[in-house]
């Protein structure tokens, strides 16, 4: 893992976004959303229809996320396991070879297809295309103070812990790299997360929380 600047006060904390800054973050979100999903209509339709063969419905899996601020939102996924999967074996936890996974579940997990649908939660407002990844509404209860810095952005289909560790890596070290970004966000970096994203789309890892990973609060 590279070095993560300003995580451990070697760089000053930057000053609030410009709010003309955030403004054209969202306009951004919008519209390269719309463009998503008329774009990748195609394979979106695909994708749900090899889930409705395996497995019946529904094709998407729905569940309530933190979003901005705190305020739950209904977060949109491709379901990429058995119906109820949560409440059978390890829970929200998954790892690799977990047998409650479809057959294309951990293809879909891997190069991160499952994610797709929450285009429309970026259209909605709900989500940006990059930010801290939104979690579960119990684990933002046990947040500290300094935890819940993360909160101040809209959360992302992708962002700075994502590309440093994803869920391999602990919560509170991902808690750490999102404070990090939401400290020093620009759209600069915006676009090197984004960047770095598609890259390693090509080299799927760090899919699963193995044995370094998982809630550690």
């Amino acid at each position: 893992m590279e070095s993560v600047a300003g995580t451990n006060g070697d760089r000053p904390v930057a000053l609030e976004p410009r709010p003309a800054a955030l403004a054209l973050k969202r306009a951004l979100d919008a519209t390269l959303a719309a463009a998503g999903l008329v774009v990748l209509s195609p394979v979106l339709a695909a994708l749900a229809a090899v889930i409705l063969v395996e497995d019946g419905m529904p094709v998407l899996f729905r569940q309530e996320r933190a979003g901005l601020d705190g305020e739950p939102f209904t977060i949109l996924k491709f379901r990429t396991m058995v119906r109820g999967a949560e409440a059978h074996g390890d829970g929200f936890a998954v790892n690799e070879g977990d047998d409650r996974i479809l057959r294309t579940g951990d293809f879909y997990r891997r190069f991160g297809l499952d994610e797709l649908p929450q285009l429309w939660n970026v259209l909605r407002g709900d989500m940006s295309l990059i930010g801290p990844r939104p979690t579960l509404l119990q684990q933002v209860e046990r947040y500290t103070a300094r935890q819940r810095v993360r909160l101040r952005m809209r959360p992302g289909v992708t962002g700075w812990s994502q590309i440093h560790g994803r869920t391999s890596i602990p919560w509170s070290r991902r808690i750490e790299l999102d404070v990090w970004y939401v400290e020093h966000w620009s759209l600069r970096l915006d676009a090197r997360i984004l960047w770095r994203t598609l890259g390693q789309m090509t080299r799927p890892a760090e899919t699963y929380k193995g044995t370094t990973g998982g809630w550690d609060l």
